[in-house]
Formats: C-alpha cells, sequence, structure tokens
C-alpha cells in the first residue's frame, strides 16, 4: 500500500539522488493482496457455515413478523448452490419493493460505478497502457502503467482524447441516472400507496409567528384540512423520561428478585448449600431480604433505596402528573414554539403550497418557512422546532467553521500516516531511522503498504460521529436532514482527508531529498511522483473490496454482540430478549455514502493518468456491492427515510472526481509546457474539456430542476375514498372538510418553462422506459393500491410531540414456579393504578436463564410489550 516510496526515478535522471533504488509496487501489492486475501475466504467460509444456525444475525427478514408479510424475505435455500441461485435470480427491485428506496438506490449506486469502472478499463487500458509502458522514462512494476512514464510530451495527446471519451461518458452516464433518479423518486412518491400516506400530504412549517391563528393557516394555503400546532414538552418529556427510566429499573429488580428466588431453589433441589426462610404459599421461602435488588437515587452520593419499593411510590406519584402535563398540551394550552405540521386534503395541493413558499416574496410576506415537504413523525428532532431560520444557518455557520478545523487538525495524523507508507525513503534521508531498511521486504511491504490503510481507517471511524452530532445542533429538524448534511460534511472532509492530503504529503515525502538539494524543482517533482501514488489506492481498494465484503457478509460485530456475548451475558429481562429480536442494523446514509462515493471519486480521479486502477476498482466494488446487496435482501431494515435524496446528492459529488481528473491533467500538461512548446496542444484540449464539463453540469443542475418541478406540477390529484359510513375521508381516514379552499385545487403555482437541453439529448439521458409512467408500472404490486386509511384516533396525535402521547410502559416480568411473580403483578397493580405488569410468554429454564417463548420462533407480535408499527 505504499504511496509515494512507489515513485522511483528514472536510473541516471539528471538530479536524482537515488539512482540504485527500484519500485517495490508489486511486492507491496502482493503483500496487501495475500492476507486480506485469505482473512476474506476464512470469512467467507464462517458465513457459510454460521448462516444456516444463527438466522437472527444472518437472514432476520425472513422469519421476523415484525416486519410483515409484505416485507419479509423468502429464506435462501440451505445449500450452497441453491443458495447462489436464489440470490442471483432476486432483482435489486426487491429491495425497493419490500425495504426502501434509499436501500435500492445505495445499492444500484455500485452497480453505477462498477458500470463506470468497467466501461474505463475498455476505454482507457487499449490506448493508454501502450502509450505509458513504452513511454521512455524506465520505471518498473506498475509504475510503468502510468503517465508518470511517459517522456514525450507529444503522447499526451492520447491521455487528453481518451479523457474526452472516458470522462465524457461519465458525465452522461451521471445524467442518465440523474434523470431516472428524479423519475423513481417521483413514482414511488405518487404510486397509490405513496400518495395516500399521511406523510406524503404534510409540509412542517417553521419560524411561524404565533399570534397566527389556525383559521389563518387554512385561508393561507387551499387544500389545508388539518393542523399540528407544537407546543414546548420540555418539562412533560422531564417526567416522560423520569416515568420510563423508574418503570424499567422496577421491571429489572422484579426480574432480579425472582431470579435470586429461583437460584435458591435450583441450588436446594440439587442439595446444594442455599437460603431458606419459612414456608410460604407466594415463595417467600426462597427470598433472602438481603438480597433485594437497590439502588442510590443519585449517583454515588445519593440515599439507597429499595428498588421495587421506591419504584412503586414514585410511579404512583409521578403519573397523574403526567396525565395533566399531557392533556393541557393536547387540548392546546402548551405554550407554542413557532412551528406547524399542516395536512392538505392531496399530494397535488401539498406540492403546490410547497412550491408557492419557495418563493421569496410568499417567505417575506408569511413570515414562516417551509422545512420539509412529506415528513414523519418518526424522524422530527422536536427540540429543534423552536430554532427559527436566521438561528439555524448562524448555528449552520458555526458548525461549518468547527468542521473546517477539524478537517484541517486531522491533515496532521493523516499526514503521519503517509509517513509511515514513505518509512523506507525516510530512513535513507535520516540516519537515525537507517535500522528500519534492515527489515526484511515482506515485512516492510505490510508496514509501508497495509498498515498505513488500517491506520486511515480506524482515524477516520470516529468523524462521522462528531459530524452527525454537529449536523443536529446546527438546527436541522428532521433526521433526514440531518444524515443530508452529515454526508455533504463527511463527503468533503473523505476528498479532502482520505484522498487529496494523503496522496499529496506521500508524494511530497517520496522527493524530500531532491527538494532540498533543488527547491526549485518542488512542483515538476511532485506532478511526476503524484501519479504513482496510485499504487496505494490500488491497494486502498484490495483493502476494501475483500475486507468490507467479507466482514459485512461475516457481520463480525453483530457476531460478537449477539451469539458470543449474547451466550455469555445472556438476557437479564424479557425486553432485552425482544429488543434483540426487532432492533435490526440500519445503514445512516451520512456516513455510509460518502465512503463509497469517495471511492468512486478516486477512480474516475486517477484513471486517466494511471488506469489499471480502475480495474482494482472495477473488482473491489463489485464485492462490496455483492455484500451489501445480501445484507439490505435479507438483513438491513432503514429507520432514515431520505426518499432517493441521499443518493441523488451523491450522483452530483460523484463529479467531482470528474473534475479533479481533468484538473490532475491540466497540471500534468501546464508543467510539462515549462520542457516542451508542444505540450500546450494536450493542455488546450484539456482545458476545453474542463469548460465543458462546467457548462454540463450547469445545464444539467438547471434540467434536473426544471424536470422535477414540472413532474410535480403535473401530479394528478388522487381522488378522496370514502369510509364505511359514506363521508369523505383523506388518506389519513380524517374527515375532508368542505370549505372552498380544500376543495377547489386551485394554485397560484405556474408551470415551469422547458428545458433549453436538444431534444435528442433530452431522449438519451431520459430514455421513455425511465419515465414516471413506466418505472409507476414496474412498481410491486402494493404501491398500486392506495394505504389503509388510519383510524381516526392514530390520525389525530399523528404529529404531535411525542411525549403528549407517550404511553406508560408495560412491566414485563418472568414467571417463575414459585408464585412470586404472581404476588408481585399483584401488589404492583395495587400500589400503581394505570400500571400494566405482566409475565406472559415468560419463565426460567433448568439453568436459571431467562426466556421468551417466542424469540426463537421470531413472534415479535405476540409479546405483551409489541406496539404496532404505524406508517404515517
Amino acid at each position: 500500500m505504499a504511496l509515494a516510496h512507489l515513485f522511483a526515478r528514472q536510473e541516471g535522471e539528471p538530479g536524482s539522488a537515488r539512482d540504485e533504488e527500484r519500485s517495490n509496487s508489486a511486492s507491496g501489492l502482493v503483500s496487501t493482496l495475500v492476507p486480506n486475501l485469505l482473512i476474506a475466504l476464512a470469512f467467507v467460509t464462517l458465513f457459510f457455515i454460521f448462516r444456516r444456525k444463527f438466522r437472527r444475525l444472518y437472514a432476520p427478514r425472513t422469519y421476523i413478523d415484525s416486519l410483515g408479510d409484505q416485507r419479509k424475505t423468502p429464506p435462501p435455500s440451505d445449500s450452497f448452490f441453491g443458495w447462489v441461485s436464489d440470490f442471483r435470480h432476486i432483482d435489486d427491485r426487491y429491495i425497493l419493493d419490500h425495504s426502501s428506496i434509499d436501500g435500492y438506490l445505495f445499492v444500484r449506486y455500485f452497480k453505477v460505478i462498477v458500470i463506470i469502472s468497467f466501461l474505463g478499463c475498455l476505454i482507457t487500458w487499449p490506448v493508454l497502457f501502450p502509450v505509458n509502458i513504452t513511454g521512455g522514462r524506465g520505471n518498473e512494476q506498475l509504475d510503468m502503467l502510468s503517465i508518470s512514464n511517459v517522456e514525450d510530451v507529444n503522447r499526451y495527446y492520447a491521455h487528453a482524447f481518451v479523457s474526452w471519451a472516458f470522462l465524457g461518458m461519465v458525465m452522461i452516464l451521471i445524467a442518465r441516472e440523474s434523470f431516472f433518479t428524479v423519475n423513481i423518486r417521483q413514482a414511488y412518491r405518487r404510486s397509490q400507496w405513496g400518495a395516500s400516506r399521511l406523510s406524503s400530504r404534510t409540509i412542517l412549517f417553521t419560524s411561524v409567528p404565533k399570534e397566527l391563528t389556525q383559521t389563518a393557516l387554512f385561508e393561507m394555503f387551499p387544500g389545508v384540512v388539518h393542523a399540528w400546532v407544537v407546543s414546548n414538552c420540555k418539562d412533560l418529556q422531564d417526567l416522560i423520561d423520569d416515568r420510563d427510566d423508574t418503570a424499567l429499573k422496577l421491571e429489572a429488580a422484579e426480574v432480579q428478585l425472582s431470579r435470586d428466588a429461583n437460584a435458591n431453589r435450583l441450588k436446594a433441589a440439587k442439595g446444594k448449600k442455599a437460603y431458606q426462610g419459612e414456608e410460604t404459599e407466594d415463595g417467600s421461602k426462597w427470598l433472602n431480604p438481603k438480597d433485594r435488588p437497590t439502588h442510590r437515587l443519585k449517583f454515588l452520593i445519593g440515599k439507597k433505596v429499595d428498588t421495587i419499593e421506591y419504584g412503586r411510590q414514585h410511579l404512583a406519584e409521578i403519573l397523574p402528573k403526567i396525565q395533566q402535563e399531557q392533556d393541557k398540551h393536547w387540548n392546546g394550552q402548551g405554550d407554542l414554539v413557532g412551528a406547524v405540521f399542516l395536512e392538505f386534503d392531496t399530494q397535488k395541493s401539498a406540492q403546490d403550497a410547497w412550491q408557492m413558499m419557495q418563493n421569496k416574496k410568499t417567505m417575506l410576506k408569511s413570515k414562516m418557512r417551509a422545512r420539509q415537504l412529506g415528513v414523519t413523525p418518526q424522524e422530527v428532532i422536536w427540540n429543534n422546532l423552536r430554532i427559527g431560520v436566521a438561528e439555524h444557518w448562524l448555528r449552520w455557520l458555526a458548525a461549518t467553521s468547527f468542521i473546517t478545523v477539524i478537517i484541517i487538525f486531522w491533515a496532521v495524523p493523516v499526514a503521519f500516516v503517509g509517513l509511515v507508507s514513505n518509512v523506507n525513503y525516510l530512513a535513507r534521508r535520516f540516519s537515525w531511522l537507517g535500522w528500519i531498511l534492515d527489515i526484511p521486504d515482506v515485512i516492510l511491504g505490510v508496514v509501508t503498504g497495509l498498515l498505513p490503510v488500517i491506520m486511515l481507517a480506524v482515524l477516520m471511524a470516529l468523524v462521522p460521529i462528531v459530524f452527525r452530532l454537529l449536523a443536529k445542533l446546527s438546527g436541522w429538524v428532521t433526521l433526514s436532514q440531518v444524515e443530508l448534511q452529515t454526508q455533504s460534511w463527511y463527503f468533503a472532509f473523505q476528498v479532502i482527508q482520505a484522498f487529496l492530503i494523503t496522496t499529496f504529503s506521500s508524494a511530497a515525502t517520496s522527493v524530500v531529498d531532491d527538494v532540498i538539494s533543488d527547491p526549485g524543482s518542488a512542483v515538476e517533482l511532485l506532478s511526476r511522483n503524484l501519479p504513482k501514488a496510485s499504487n496505494f489506492y490500488i491497494n486502498y481498494f484490495i483493502l476494501f473490496g475483500l475486507s468490507a465484503f467479507a466482514s459485512t457478509l461475516l457481520n463480525i460485530g453483530g457476531f460478537v454482540t449477539v451469539v458470543l456475548l449474547g451466550r455469555i451475558l445472556p438476557n437479564k429481562t424479557p425486553r432485552k430478549a425482544f429488543q434483540k429480536l426487532v432492533s435490526l442494523s440500519a445503514p445512516m446514509w451520512g456516513s455510509e455514502l460518502p465512503k463509497w462515493v469517495n471511492l468512486g471519486v478516486i477512480a474516475l480521479s486517477y484513471s486517466c493518468i494511471a488506469p489499471l486502477v480502475l480495474g482494482f476498482s472495477t473488482i473491489g466494488l463489485t464485492l462490496i456491492y455483492l455484500g451489501f446487496r445480501y445484507n439490505f435482501l435479507y438483513t438491513y431494515e432503514t429507520t432514515i427515510d431520505t426518499k432517493g435524496a441521499a443518493y441523488q446528492r451523491a450522483l452530483q459529488q460523484l463529479i467531482t472526481g470528474v473534475y479533479f481528473s481533468e484538473l490532475c491533467l491540466i497540471g500534468l500538461f501546464a508543467i510539462a509546457v515549462g520542457e516542451s512548446r508542444a505540450a500546450i496542444g494536450p493542455l488546450v484540449v484539456e482545458c476545453v474539456l474542463l469548460g465543458t464539463t462546467v457548462l454540463f453540469q450547469l445545464v444539467l443542475r438547471k434540467a434536473l430542476k426544471t424536470h422535477e418541478a414540472r413532474i410535480a406540477y403535473s401530479d394528478p390529484v388522487p381522488t378522496p375514498h370514502r369510509n364505511v359510513e359514506g363521508g369523505e375521508v383523506d388518506g389519513a381516514g380524517m374527515p375532508v372538510e368542505k370549505s372552498g379552499q380544500t376543495t377547489n385545487g386551485s394554485s397560484p403555482v405556474t408551470a415551469p418553462k422547458p428545458t433549453r437541453i436538444p431534444g435528442f439529448i433530452q431522449r438519451f439521458i431520459n430514455p421513455e422506459k425511465n419515465s414516471v409512467p413506466n418505472l409507476s408500472s414496474s412498481l410491486a404490486t402494493f404501491y398500486h393500491q392506495p394505504q389503509e386509511p388510519l383510524p381516526v384516533e392514530i390520525a389525530k396525535r399523528a404529529f404531535f410531540n411525542p411525549a403528549v402521547t407517550s404511553q406508560t410502559p408495560v412491566v414485563w416480568i418472568v414467571k417463575d414456579e414459585m408464585g412470586i411473580s404472581e404476588r408481585e403483578i399483584r401488589n404492583t397493580s395495587k400500589a400503581v393504578p394505570g400500571l400494566t405488569i405482566t409475565d406472559e410468554q415468560t419463565y426460567f429454564d433448568e439453568k436459571n436463564k431467562v426466556v421468551w417463548k417466542g424469540q426463537d420462533e421470531g413472534l415479535a407480535r405476540e409479546a405483551p410489550i409489541w406496539e404496532d408499527r404505524i406508517i404515517y
């Protein structure tokens, strides 16, 4: 994985101080490939062994009933070849139909970049490999395949014209895919199922003047049928948190009480020494008063109390207070925070209102801001709704400034990774590092190849956590907006740190001796050595391709947590067993996509100066595609829905690689002009390509915006369906008010002007087969049916702060043979009216472990704490 230590200069080249050095790029490649390949083979073998035995870990989507029949995946065959056949014949569209559009498009990204990389091999290799290999600079091993081996600047015409062919194709494919993404998002949104959802007809507004009445809101927008005004629930939320914490402590204490008693009973049955009291009917004989669960009210210094007695007493005191506070907010008596959710009669009315609020004059007049269309209650960050637009952008500016500082700071440890990769060159430059040269070549290849990439991967793992926290603090109002902001920041970080700084620091290190002796040659030396940094990224693709594929399949973290620790540390309560069953892995788009888009950027950046990268990109990303495809089919459950916006943003970010490739060639050609005027020709050709790329992207952005607006403008208005009583109801099952504003369908929004892209280009980048009607018809039958109307009571509470509608948790304890659980249920129910406590479906096994009967069968819906998943 060596970086610029691969950049050995031609023997006898003027100014070279390392004539005797030879490139070890091939040994670095082998040192990375062999251990990673062996580890990957071991992981994949373990996966095929474990997948049958541990279905909860490797195929939970095939049997857990919490997903619903329409979202479950048929189980794969038990045999290896049968499994491969099943996996091969399941189309990626299955992910869209049974999981989410984000998951489908995430997997599609890998197919797109693999196709680009493969086509790049077909375009670049036949031309550039012969040109580079016979370039005349005398580079060896992998280095002879890059532009750094070209001596005659006239040969640069080959690189310039190949870049036109390949990078032009890339831009056209990105444009085509961008139009497809807009169309599939619109088809998904406009389907009968999508259009009938309550969330698809709801807009979140912030900065709403508190003096603005609901009547005024209804009059402002045609089609409004319901409004949820948001109130400040901070005090109520504190009470809810206290209630839930107390209830769960009570639950754990009740289970521990029964378990300790049962342990004494089992020991006595085996003739071992155990506590025994007087014989009673309720099992108290086995209860040692000294073992009753206790806790401190404050950490370390608080009063020590009996957990069960305190829990009952505290819940009895707090539950009436919570009910009183909830009633106050439910009746609209809470302090307002300046936010409101407006439900419209149709998706078209909501879209028109959204478009109207994008007009600056309308925003200035109303003073309120439309923050998100198609918002779901589960993704709202309620504490941020009070933050106005001005404060939000000030927070965003502060967060972005802080992130800029982080990027600068992170350059130090990342640059250190570059130094490690070039430690053999540094050892020749500094005598006190001379002992490094005595290390065997194989070990040195691992140190300079594999170790730096692993260090870089670990270093990057901490960054998205900080970025996501800053995105929340900056005032975004939904989790999807937070993920999109995290995606933007993290992509910039990835490109700068994992790509640019690593590359340039390594190139600079490799020529430090020559730069010291001749500072004026720094630019030339860097430009000559920069293409050789591609050898690092060849190994980078090997590492990510093999390790990401194998570790994604084997799911090491899940195996350790669910299988190993699950056996060593058994469930303490039935709730823990339930949560392990229903809590599936969920990718976070803001941190997942940037990593893989950056790999695409790297492949594109080196496509014309070191085209070998494209081959390893094809192989590595194909493996990663297979790993993620399996997990989205059988394992993952998406929790944050950007409705395809994350993928749309990723496509635009991928264009960064096109610009880097062009700028790198321009830089190389410009430096070559100083040596030979003949380099002016390739330089002009590449500059024209750069200008064409900029123009094409500007036209593409405008065309996409116009196209999306035109589709929204032409949305059909779904006909309201009727309930059993015959009255008209909306998609949420709520009566449609017969005011003039709700049914006239009028809209101040005018149709956007048509795009100026020539017709034949439009037909190529947006073919008829990818039109919204055709994509709509290709969706599963499930999407062609409207959602069943939500019960009125559920629809009414949809966009209230969850604290207002939160119910007291069910206390779920374990049934025992001694009668203790029955007594505890009876005493707790008497002490805390309104609290539900049960020991259904549970028992202690012969080893005194907590067992929930539905765990192995995946019967989540039968659990006493099961709550129906509401799709708003």
